[in-house]
C-alpha cells in the first residue's frame, strides 16, 4: 500500500475495512463522536444491506481480544453513549474512551500496520457512510509507512497517557484530566 489519498466513500471502503479486520489494536482519534452505523450482511439476495452499529463491531473485535481506544475532544453523541451503555463488555473496559478537549487531530491506527490521517471525524458524514449528497468533503491519507505510523502512535500515546496535560491551560477546565504520574484520570476527590 505505501501511501495512497483518499476522499468521500474511499474513507468509508478503507478505514472500515482495516477496522472491521483488526486482530490486535484499533485507536481512533476524532475531534466529534457519534454513532455510526455500518453496513451489514445481507438478509437474502433481494435485501438490501442492513446497517449495524460499529459499537456491534467493537463488541466482536473486544470479545477477541483487540484492544479499542478512542480519544475525543467532546461528549459523544447521546446515540453513541445510548448503544455503548447497551454493551456491557465494551462499558466494563473493551473500549476504552478519553476525553481531551484539545484533541482535533483525526486519526485511526489499526495493528500498529495501518494509519490514516486527514480530515474526517469519527462520523457516518465524515467517513463516507452516508449517501453521496450527504456526506462531508474530506481528505485523508492512508498508509503502511512504519515511520508515520511511529510518530503518530507516539503523539497519540502522549496524549492518552496525559504527558500532555501538566502544561496545559485548559486543565481547569478539563472534565477528567489525567493524573500524570500514574496515567490515571484525576477525581473529584483528589
Amino acid at each position: 500500500m505505501r501511501t495512497r489519498l483518499i476522499g468521500g466513500r474511499g474513507h468509508y471502503d478503507e478505514v472500515m475495512r482495516a477496522v472491521i479486520k483488526a486482530r490486535c489494536s484499533v485507536w481512533i482519534a476524532t475531534a466529534n463522536l457519534k454513532e455510526l452505523l455500518v453496513e451489514g450482511r445481507r438478509v437474502s439476495v433481494r435485501s438490501r444491506r442492513r446497517f449495524r452499529s460499529i459499537l456491534e463491531i467493537f463488541d466482536e473485535l473486544a470479545d477477541k481480544g483487540v484492544e479499542l481506544r478512542i480519544l475525543h475532544a467532546r461528549f459523544p453523541s447521546g446515540p453513541f453513549r445510548e448503544r455503548f451503555d447497551g454493551l456491557p463488555r465494551l462499558v466494563a473496559g473493551g473500549l476504552e474512551l478519553r476525553e481531551c478537549p484539545r484533541v482535533h487531530m483525526k486519526t485511526v491506527i489499526v495493528d500498529g500496520a495501518f494509519l490514516y490521517l486527514g480530515s474526517a471525524n469519527w462520523t457516518g458524514a465524515g467517513l463516507g457512510a452516508k449517501g453521496e449528497g450527504r456526506r462531508n468533503f474530506e481528505l485523508g491519507v492512508i498508509t503502511d509507512d512504519e515511520q508515520y505510523i511511529d510518530h503518530v502512535q507516539a503523539v497519540y500515546e502522549a496524549i492518552w497517557r496525559g504527558r500532555e496535560c501538566g502544561g496545559c491551560v485548559l486543565r481547569d477546565a478539563c472534565p477528567a484530566p489525567l493524573d500524570i504520574s500514574s496515567g490515571a484520570r484525576a477525581t473529584a476527590d483528589d
